[in-house]
């Protein structure tokens, strides 16, 4: 019983690891947006609109994640 009690812990873990790279991935996105608005000041508008649907959909990861191991912690006791 401990072992699967272990097992759950781990995998809780592993799910929330999703939480910190959704985290650097938004943040690679958000550095490369502003090197193109410095190249492109004119897309200004279509690179913000591409960046803001972007990491919405990665944090659904993070969420999704999240979620996983809050299942995993109170549903496997």
């Amino acid at each position: 019983m401990e072992l699967a009690r272990g097992l759950v812990a781990i995998g809780a873990g592993l799910a929330i690891m999703t939480g910190m790279f959704t985290g650097i991935g938004q943040g690679l996105a958000a550095s490369k947006a502003v090197e193109a608005v410095g190249k492109n000041p004119e897309a200004v508008g279509e690179i913000r609109s591409t960046l803001i649907i972007g990491c919405a959909l990665a944090e659904t990861c993070a969420i999704y994640g999240m979620l996983i191991s809050i299942l995993l912690i109170f549903v496997f006791k």
